[in-house]
């Protein structure tokens, strides 16, 4: 049964169902979405999903008996871990509407079995697990960008430009839309020309005046030169460099998360054959015991019947 397991559970086949089987739950998933769709179809939608709760409740299955007398070798692996979590969670007998969310979202998170399921996706996830710590000094040293800047914004722009920069918070907001190469040339047009002469509208004053700025209050101001260098050296500064600082920080860590998949691999590997000749001296321990004990019981019936014949001989013997 353990052989038997374990050739599924290697067998490149039974990834391949399983690839399939992750796709289905995340169309289903999506179909029922659609609430007219899931009230026509609801009993198919239920028979799917119950099919595929059993077939990944049967791989983990599988797979737990596969590593034989150490079953909890399985969870072991993070992903494994994850995978049991899922199943665990979706099998529950959920009756309060309090946790039908949290069965959806089990659900929902079927999908991301597929991370399990590709080696080069579970790399990528090690990837940017691993540049966490470098990712925050980074996201500190963006923090950092965004207030000088959205400090500065504030300063220069405010009167002119009220709608992006009246204050510190929105300032930043900008600042990071901006980040984003989402329209970041209006932002400087804006205050390079004057808010009267490009950008504002009647819909942009009347949105003002809703939070109490009138447009009468607005001045616009037109600083070409000013406005040119304080975006350019932003756009410059932060898209260019904060964000390429990002782009090292997670391929650093894939390089890392590459060999470390390479050491687990190799100690899994290491671990599976130490196991099988384990098994195999167990096996060979209980075939020589078996054959000890057929030995000992041949010997018996052996000694009984020489016992038997010399009692006959001696019998002839006394008789003769």
């Amino acid at each position: 049964m353990i052989a038997f397991c374990k050739r599924i559970s290697e067998a490149s086949w039974f990834s391949y169902f399983i690839f399939g089987v992750i796709i289905a739950a995340g169309v289903v998933v999506g179909l029922q979405t659609y609430k007219e769709f899931e009230a026509d179809h609801h009993t198919l939608l239920s028979f799917l999903d119950t099919i595929i709760l059993g077939v990944f409740a049967l791989e983990v299955l599988i797979k737990i008996i596969a590593e034989g007398k150490t079953p909890w070798r399985y969870f072991l692996d993070p992903w494994n871990v994850f995978d049991f979590t899922i199943v665990a969670v979706c099998l529950l007998p959920i009756q309060n509407n309090e946790f039908v969310a949290v069965l959806r979202l089990a659900r929902v998170l079927r999908v991301m079995k597929l991370v399990s399921a590709i080696p080069r996706l579970q790399i990528l996830v090690g990837a940017v697990l691993k540049s966490i710590p470098s990712i925050g000094y980074v996201s500190l040293l963006a923090m950092l960008l965004f207030y000088i800047y959205g400090c500065m914004g504030t300063f220069i722009f405010s009167e002119n430009d009220p709608a992006h920069f009246r204050n510190l918070q929105i300032s930043m907001l900008s600042l990071f839309q901006a980040l984003t190469l989402e329209d970041w040339a209006d932002l400087m047009y804006i205050n390079m020309y004057g808010s009267a002469n490009y950008g504002y509208d009647d819909a942009t004053y009347a949105a003002l005046a809703n939070i109490g700025i009138e447009k009468s209050s607005i001045i616009s101001k037109e600083s070409p030169i000013v406005a040119c260098l304080f975006f350019l050296s932003f756009i410059v500064t932060g898209a260019m460099i904060v964000l390429n600082l990002f782009i090292g920080v997670v391929l650093s860590g894939m390089e890392e998360a590459k060999k470390d998949q390479a050491l687990d691999d190799a100690l899994k590997r290491r671990n599976s054959s130490d196991i099988d000749i384990k098994e195999e001296i167990l096996m060979m321990e209980d075939q020589l015991k078996e054959m000890s004990e057929k030995l000992s019981q041949n010997l018996l019936v052996l000694s009984k019947r020489v016992k038997e014949n010399s009692d006959n001989i001696n019998k002839i013997t006394d008789d003769g």
